[in-house]
């Protein structure tokens, strides 16, 4: 290989590097935030919401002043301290900017009529992927209750933060014999509980589809599956065991069977990243650059040697720890129903149809350079797989240091 050929090579390493240094850690999951809303209807022409809002963005969103207002003191000081009493108590005792905060950004109509809120109760906390969350419990009184369908509508977050990139609304509800789940973005800020069956498959279908695309870990992943793999057949395999791994533990957790801490998925998830990348790397050492030409090794089954089938139970293993972190996007609650699988089946859809577009786009790709520079092909997947690599554990170390 040339010295021209290798600077290229490492000049290349070095852009992957610094464009993952750029990325902050928590990509993922840490800069998007999620609202849980559960909706009922008592029959009276009252509608009640159940919201789940994270603690910290509602504290800092809600105080109009900025630092020297009351409640982001009092609520940032219990934030810190993580005495979930006294936060619940900072936002009771600022009721009304909290309260007010919420209902100019979250509102439910009847036949197209305004509903009235008014809170019920105190506030309460929780917490949902390992974060504090707050919740607030609403009657919304519709004075054209009966008159026509009930539509709900949410612009929660991101708000003068600055830190959240944006922010998903997952709504459950049972309303006058209707049961179904929807979820809302800045995209799309609202539904009605009318909707079509097919409208509520797109909306769980580009909400799975974004959260691969944006979840920068998840992608890392699969970017290590497809630089460490040497032809169609051992892709494919590696992308079907992740498939089925995420997919079993995924529905599991929607579902409220698996109850694992964030706190333990998240670094597990950024270590097969480093893992997964780094085997690659080992092959390269211990086999030559020979052993990473997009080729299968010969006597082998399925086109697998020892150390193939060896790597393949690695991925399967580490995708029943990502299939974890993809539930945790949802966080829905609710009891076991039909409608609420569907919509769990129709999420991990819009997440498969992102993962095969990218390997059909890149892994072609890899191989056409395999064949035209048999040479090279070895010293750019290392490149890549090094990159990700120290990216997985730079990310592992923030995730268990909490930094």
């Amino acid at each position: 290989m040339s010295h021209r050929v290798r600077r290229l090579l490492l000049a290349l390493a070095a852009a992957v590097l610094l464009f993952l240094g750029l990325v902050r850690p928590a990509a993922a999951h840490g800069f998007t935030s999620t609202v849980y809303a559960h909706v009922t209807a008592d029959g009276d022409g009252v509608l009640r919401t159940e919201l789940k809002l994270e603690y910290d963005l509602l504290v800092v969103s809600a105080a109009d002043a900025g630092s020297d207002d009351p409640l982001f003191r009092a609520g940032t000081d219990a934030f810190e301290a993580g005495d979930t009493r006294a936060q619940a108590a900072a936002l009771d005792a600022h009721r009304a900017a909290a309260v007010g905060y919420v209902t100019r950004r979250f509102s439910v109509t009847a036949g197209g009529g305004a509903c009235e809120p008014a809170p019920v109760g105190a506030f309460r906390m929780g917490r949902e992927e390992g974060v504090p969350y707050a919740l607030l419990t609403l009657d919304w009184t519709c004075a054209e209750h009966g008159a026509g369908d009930h539509g709900i509508r949410s612009a929660l977050f991101p708000d003068a933060e600055g830190y959240v990139k944006g922010t998903k609304t997952i709504v459950t509800y049972a309303v006058d014999g209707r049961t179904g789940s929807a979820a809302l973005d800045a995209g799309h800020p609202s539904f009605s509980i009318s909707q079509s069956w097919t409208e509520r498959f797109w909306e769980f279908f580009r909400l799975g589809a974004e959260h691969l695309l944006t979840g920068t870990d998840h992608i890392l992943f699969l970017l290590a599956l497809i630089a460490g793999s040497r032809r169609p057949r051992e892709v494919v395999l590696a992308a079907t065991a992740f498939t089925l791994a995420h997919s079993v533990t995924f529905l599991l957790a929607a579902l409220g069977l698996v109850d694992v801490p964030a706190d333990l998925v998240e670094p597990v998830i950024a270590l097969s990243i480093a893992v997964v990348a780094g085997w690659h790397l080992w092959r390269i050492r211990e086999r030559g650059a020979r052993a990473t030409e997009l080729r299968a090794p010969t006597g082998t089954r399925f086109g697998l040697d020892r150390a193939g089938w060896i790597r393949l139970c690695v991925v399967f293993c580490f995708g029943l720890v990502h299939g974890l972190g993809f539930a945790g996007a949802l966080g829905i609650e609710a009891a076991w129903s039909w409608t609420l699988l569907w919509s769990l089946l129709v999420f991990n859809i819009g997440i498969e149809a992102v993962q095969l577009a990218i390997i059909a786009v890149l892994f072609p790709l890899l191989l056409l350079l395999g064949r035209r520079l048999p040479r090279v092909a070895p010293w750019v997947t290392g490149a890549l797989s090094a990159g990700v690599a120290v990216m997985g554990l730079v990310w592992f170390v923030q995730r268990v240091t909490g930094s």
